[in-house]
């Protein structure tokens, strides 16, 4: 028998619904679900990681119109930013890494490659790619509303969006530390990185530690709340700088002397010196005034802030075993440092409102509790966590810490960084919260305190408070991801949304700069509303006046103003208006875990700030990455698995279930090819299976086989459900697929013929992961698209008690009988149910889930009495098994008799004089005593 050709079916029916346009969304008296997935960035081809969210977006909406819900689910394309600009200079130079990429892992062919030399040539190429691409894996994406963020008329919403925001104070002009790029001279964001796309700019306090001589030491911390416990400073045994800083002089490493040079900062170089000739002496802390002694400490890494490290043994488990470390090593003697380490006692300012940590040093107690011997121990970065995570969260300063005791350690930074720069003993030093952070262009970035930058004020407490309001309004999946919006929100600060350099739309009221790729994407999914009219001719861009955009999204001034100042026929702009007020708010914002920390935080900013209350998004949906046989996929570096490579290698349906099913929705997937081509076999043998047992007129259910198949497809029908609202979508392809094939193949050994009676059901059941499989089957005997029939609703009437308890029976029976035979080699099998008094015994424990009781209730009738022992006994095995209800056994073994023996693989018989009296006495309610001989 030939294979079925999966791509030919897939083809086919997506010809059709393009044809008759069953996925083109129209306002209608039906409830509306505005679905939207990211739309992807075209500087390669659509990979295994938009595969995964666009594939669980679009499973939800064909899931959510099956319920009967009016869906819209549209699709862009972002293209603004420089990667693309970056990309085509690459080109140009005929760079070798970016052709090895782009021809072996974005499948582009060198020769098509070679002509990609301009932005407006990649846009072109990879918006066709993408297109396609999204087309032949089936999504039910309306196509109509397809858009390029370097649209004229996208450029006059965003020129709208900024209007709005400006107005309302929240873009403001001023200096503020950046992700910068020396080589472009450019601010960058996320979509510009090669590499530390996740990185942010923290801000570390600077402690002032002076030398004798009047040089400064700029202590960095995070936590500037422990200088009231500094024993020491480490600084590495290496070169350092002296620099002059604006009017002081303060000794740094020499990656924080370049890059001081990026502050506000007037930085002068004045010499190097070896740290080695500071060993054993002495600074001030600016704060105590206490006199501490400068350490060697090879741990210091001069690339992160100033390169100087006060050190607080108390709280730092890092620092308290460096300490225990320097006393036994060489550097001691060879410094002269004995003395001085005896002297170092640990300084406790923290107290923990934890009766685990109420007294001693804390990160002693910590070190100790978890075994930690020397610096090298891997635990040492679990402790440090621990202890931080505790002081932070139940942490209050102690009197050592004057006007600051009482005060929680979740409240003090802010506060002591500002008195501290007030005094003039400290300062501030911006960093990267992770590294490397490499442009594409291949630079290495820095923070940059840029002046005169337009910027976005997240920092404003009035929206942050409306944003975190909301967020508690909102539906997260998963539901644990909510902490994690709340804890990126309250931290998130100015950004800046402007770049010299670049594709997209010029800030309107100050031309020379461009709106940067991660601004321009916060509330597109209005822009959809617009896009049909657009796309139709109806809306151009010089009819997109603010009048108009003010009417229409936001039902602000009249039809009139909105009809006069853009031009339009006052009918025209009611019936967007009226699209507009039907479709919005997005009902479901379905993304990456990438994007928590920047777009999905923005998305949420900017709603709340310009549209009304009603209108600010209802949900949002979180999941993982995708790797490649276990490897992680970079688009610049490679591995990486095309969405297009994979359709043409397995398929749509194999490639939309394997990405459904390979992992749940807030964990990471994993692609193995292995993985891929077994699930094709299962669906060539499903495909296959539905054909051969669809019948143009479906039988009545009369057999115990058919009810118990009805059953459990009811079972099948309400566990998808509730997987699927919850989008779990691995869960609901598990039930729906392999546990119901599981069941099928059950049911036709059993030698049921009526397998016809569920197909349909499970075939809609099935559509929203395999739709092409599903239309192609449906087809056999209906002519209407299973894509907008109605999805399967539990219906408790058909659960059928008893034919499952028979099924499960003769499954378990069979089981039991063939674990017996791996151990006894026998020509036949006797089998006998269990005594008549025990069945009545039953009927009265019933619901009993203590022996105690159970036995009790039993003991209370004399008849039961008489049998003594046996009762308990057979109490114990009933409650242990977890048995309430039975069926006829004997008459149900009698009647699948040959059915067991088959199965088995030796005759069996019902027999019970065959079976010793000792193996007839165990035998309980729905556990009948077995015998091989």
């Amino acid at each position: 028998m030939a294979q079925v050709d999966f791509r030919e079916i897939e083809r086919k029916w997506q010809e059709m619904w393009e044809k008759e346009g069953i996925f083109h969304a129209e306002p209608s008296d039906k409830p509306k679900f505005f679905i939207t997935i990211p739309y992807p960035y075209l500087n390669g081809n659509l990979h295994a990681g938009h595969t995964r969210t666009f594939t669980i977006g679009d499973a939800f909406a064909r899931f959510m119109r099956m319920k009967g819900y009016n869906v819209l689910f549209p699709m862009g394309f972002h293209v603004t930013g420089t990667p693309i600009i970056g990309l085509a200079e690459l080109i140009q130079k005929r760079d070798p890494k970016t052709f090895e990429v782009y021809t072996k892992f974005h499948d582009v062919p060198e020769d098509v490659l070679k002509k990609l030399d301009t932005p407006e040539k990649i846009v072109e190429y990879f918006s066709k790619e993408a297109l396609k691409a999204m087309k032949d894996i089936g999504y039910s994406i309306d196509w109509r509303r397809v858009f390029t963020t370097t649209d004229e008329t996208y450029q006059k919403f965003i020129e709208w969006q900024f209007y709005r925001l400006k107005e309302l104070g929240l873009v403001v002009k001023g200096s503020h530390p950046v992700r910068y790029c020396p080589n472009d001279q450019n601010p960058v964001e996320d979509h510009d990185l090669l590499h530390g796309e996740n990185a942010t700019v923290v801000d570390f306090t600077v402690i002032k530690f002076r030398l004798d001589d009047g040089t400064i030491l700029p202590c960095a911390t995070l936590r500037p709340e422990t200088v009231f416990g500094v024993t020491n400073i480490w600084l590495k045994p290496t070169e350092y700088v002296i620099a002059r800083v604006d009017d002081e002089q303060w000794l740094v490493s020499e990656e924080a002397f370049e890059k001081l040079k990026y502050t506000e900062k007037k930085v002068e170089f004045v010499r190097k010196i070896n740290a080695e000739e500071l060993f054993g002496k002495y600074a001030t802390n600016p704060v105590t005034k206490d006199k501490i002694p400068i350490l060697p400490a090879e741990f210091v890494d001069t690339d992160n802030a100033t390169g100087v490290v006060m050190s607080v043994p108390a709280h730092a488990p890092y620092d308290y075993i460096a300490i225990e470390d320097l006393k036994k090593s060489d550097l001691a003697e060879k410094y002269g440092l004995k003395d001085v380490l005896e002297n170092i006692k640990p300084i406790v300012l923290i107290r923990i409102e934890d009766q685990e940590f109420s007294e001693g040093v804390p990160a002693e107690k910590v070190i100790r509790e978890l075994g930690i011997k020397d610096q090298s121990d891997p635990e040492l970065e679990r402790a440090t966590k621990i202890l931080y995570k505790k002081e932070f969260h139940k942490g209050v300063l102690m009197d050592i810490t004057g006007e600051y005791s009482g005060t929680k350690i979740s409240q003090i930074k802010d506060r002591l960084q500002r008195d501290l720069i007030e005094k003039g003993i400290g300062d501030v030093f911006y960093e990267f919260s992770e590294k490397p952070v490499v442009c594409r262009c291949g630079t290495k970035c820095v923070v940059k305190v840029v002046k005169d930058q337009w910027f976005l004020s997240y920092s404003n407490p009035e929206w942050k408070a409306k944003v975190l309001r909301h967020l508690e309004n909102m539906r997260i999946v998963p539901e644990y991801y909510k902490e994690e919006f709340r804890n990126k929100i309250e931290w998130l600060k100015d950004k800046a949304c402007a770049r010299r350099k670049g594709l997209g739309t010029r800030i309107p009221w100050d031309k020379e700069w461009l709106i940067e790729s991660l601004s321009d994407s916060t509330i597109y999914m209005a822009y959809y509303i617009l896009a049909k009219f657009i796309n139709s001719g109806l809306l151009k861009a010089e009819n997109m006046t603010k009048e108009l955009l003010d009417y229409v999204l936001l039902g602000e001034g009249s039809l009139e103003l909105a009809s006069e100042s853009s031009g339009l026929d006052k009918e025209i702009v009611e019936v967007i208006r009226r699209d507009f007020v039907y479709w919005y708010p997005v009902d479901l914002r379905s993304s990456g875990k990438d994007l928590v920390a920047n777009h999905l935080l923005f998305f949420l900013f900017h709603h709340i700030a310009i549209f009304p209350e009603e209108l600010w998004p209802r949900a949002i949906a979180v999941n993982g990455y995708v790797s490649l046989e276990g490897k992680k996929m970079s688009k610049s570096k490679g591995p990486l698995l095309t969405m297009k490579r994979a359709v043409a290698d397995y398929s749509a349906d194999v490639t939309r279930m394997y990405i459904l099913y390979t992992s749940e929705y807030d964990s990471d997937a994993d692609w193995r090819r292995k993985e891929v081509e077994s699930l094709r076999s299962h669906l060539r043998r499903f495909y296959e299976l539905v054909k051969e047992n669809i019948k143009d007129g479906v039988e009545s259910v009369e057999s115990m086989l058919d009810r118990w198949l009805m059953s459990r497809f009811q079972r099948i029908v309400r566990e998808t459900n509730l997987a699927m609202e919850a989008l779990q979508t691995r869960r609901a392809v598990n039930s729906a697929f392999f546990e119901m094939m599981a069941d099928v193949r059950w049911y036709l050994r059993r030698g049921g013929k009526n397998l016809s009676v569920i197909i349909d059901d499970w075939l809609k059941l099935l559509a929203p992961f395999i739709p092409h499989l599903c239309e192609e089957l449906w087809h056999l005997r209906h002519d209407t698209f299973i894509s907008t029939e109605s999805y399967p609703e539990f219906d408790e009437s058909k659960i059928d008690r008893e034919a499952e308890l028979s099924e499960e029976y003769i499954k378990t029976l069979i089981n039991d009988i063939k674990e017996i035979l791996k151990f006894v080699k026998a020509e036949r099998v006797y089998l006998a149910t269990a005594d008549e008094w025990k069945y009545e015994a039953l009927k009265v424990i019933s619901g009993e889930k203590e022996v105690r009781s159970a036995i009790k209730k039993l003991m209370s009738d004399e008849k039961y009495r008489k049998l003594g022992k046996e009762v308990q006994n057979f109490v114990k095995n009933v409650i242990k098994e977890k048995i309430t209800d039975f069926i006829d056994e004997e008459k149900l073994i009698k009647e699948n008799l040959e059915f067991i023996s088959r199965e088995v693989g030796v005759e069996v018989e019902f027999n019970p004089e065959m079976v010793p009296e000792s193996k007839r006495k165990s035998a309980i309610p729905m556990k009948p005593a077995i015998f091989a001989q």
